[in-house]
């Protein structure tokens, strides 16, 4: 009898030695098959969806959710990504704050057979439907950067075991680098695509931009707008009208970059299709004010200074939309600033402004420019400003229109030193010649 005992027992030891052998051989295959799925994507969507399905057969679940926690946001339990696999015909089920919460603090697998009792989490209301929950963090050098969440074991005589409970710590410790990897890829990628989209954007925004200054008898004409960003809001722009005159026009939208480029280009086609149809800078700019009104947002704006030369009898006639004041310097007599005009485009939709008319004698030189000249900051805070500017265009009245205005922006760099450029700088310069042919 003794050995019979003792026979039963070493067939009981072994078959549950091939048992647990058995189970170690399909827990192997298991996290082969798991890594050499996700290990040929980047495609974080792919990865995560083969995770879930992978170990919702491991452990025999019904439903799996992995939720990524976004470590950039102030409030770091935002749910940043989050993917769901059913097995089951049930509505999905979201990880509760609180489980996250601890899943935060303790980095650990997470087993709940009984969730209404659990002292971890007096006070969570649980959805009836679930029945058990296993639950174990995605990390990547001890940060928690998701969580792999199964609900509700298939088999209705149990809850999880330990042996689920392990094995889904491997398949999470296995998984947290390969999904933060497919993660990263992505993100290098968007940034990629958005760069070349910048780039693109820049090169058409350049062309937009004149590619040479106007031959206007009797005048020395110069142009340029240097963007802060890959592409800015500021830009200037001539254009022929009939008789010969010369419309020219210096604009600075609200806002930077990308959306500001749009609303420049809005700003530029709009000016274009309403100069030649408008009789004075006036009508053009009202013109201009109502399209733009009605095409932007509420919280975009734009200044603008347009003028109209007319090389014939030297008359410059101009409107400005809220824009800088321009200086016009000449021999023997005190700066003026050409003020007429009124409130910046597309504030109002109804807006009367004012225009004005000079007269230009030879040697005038007028200078139109965005406030990047004038606000650019050195490394005490302090702004270049419109006293330097105007002692430098009073000290430099013979240079030609590009060389004043290539030491107009030389001066205001050195006046940054390495300080970066703030916003957009740009200027146009029309000097009348003094001797004429």
């Amino acid at each position: 009898m003794a050995d019979k005992n003792t026979g039963d027992s070493r067939l009981e030891s072994l078959d549950q030695e091939n048992r647990r052998l058995k189970r170690a051989v399909e827990e192997l295959t298991i996290l082969n098959d798991l890594a050499r799925e996700i290990g040929a994507s980047t495609n974080s969507q792919k990865i995560m969806n083969t995770i879930i399905r992978r170990a919702l057969r491991a452990v025999r679940a019904e439903q799996g959710v992995i939720t990524l926690v976004d470590r950039k946001s102030s409030t770091p339990m935002r749910t940043l990504v989050r993917t769901m696999i059913s097995s089951a015909d049930s509505r999905p089920f979201h990880l509760d704050q609180s489980i996250l919460g601890w899943m935060i603090l303790n980095k650990k697998p997470l087993m709940v057979n009984d969730p209404p009792v659990d002292d971890r989490f007096r006070g969570v209301r649980w959805d009836e439907s679930i029945q058990t929950l296993l639950a174990a963090p995605l990390l990547v050098k001890s940060e928690l950067i998701g969580v792999l969440t199964l609900y509700n074991k298939k088999e209705e005589d149990g809850g999880f075991a330990e042996e689920d409970q392990r094995l889904l710590a491997i398949i999470a410790t296995q998984s947290g680098q390969v999904v933060e990897n497919a993660r990263l890829y992505e993100e290098e990628q968007a940034l990629f695509r958005m760069k070349e989209e910048l780039r693109l954007a820049s090169g058409i925004q350049h062309r937009l931009l004149p590619k040479t200054s106007p031959q206007v008898s009797g005048y020395d004409i110069a142009g340029v707008s240097i963007p802060t960003e890959a592409v800015g809001g500021d830009y200037f722009d001539f254009m022929l009208l009939d008789g010969g005159r010369l419309a020219f026009c210096l604009g600075d939208v609200s806002g930077k970059g990308l959306p500001a480029a749009l609303l420049m280009s809005n700003l530029q086609a709009t000016v274009r299709g309403q100069a030649p149809l408008a009789h004075c800078p006036k009508e053009c700019i009202e013109r201009a004010n109502r399209l733009l009104f009605g095409s932007t947002e509420p919280d975009r704006f734009a200044s603008l200074f347009y003028g109209i030369l007319n090389p014939h009898n030297h008359d410059l006639c101009y409107c400005s939309a809220g824009h800088e004041q321009p200086f016009l310097i000449r021999k023997g007599a005190e700066p003026s600033r050409l003020e007429a005009g009124g409130m910046l485009l597309s504030f109002l939709e109804e807006v009367s402004y004012e225009e004005a008319c000079v007269s230009l004698d030879p040697g005038d030189v007028l200078v139109i420019y965005s406030d990047g000249i004038t606000d650019a900051l050195n490394g005490l805070d302090e702004a270049y400003g419109e006293p330097r500017l105007l002692d430098l265009i009073q000290n430099s009245m013979e240079e030609s229109a590009a060389d004043l205005m290539g030491r107009i922006i030389r001066e205001v760099r050195e006046h940054a030193g390495d300080r970066p450029q703030f916003d957009d700088m740009t200027l146009v310069v029309i000097r009348r010649e003094v001797s004429e042919t």
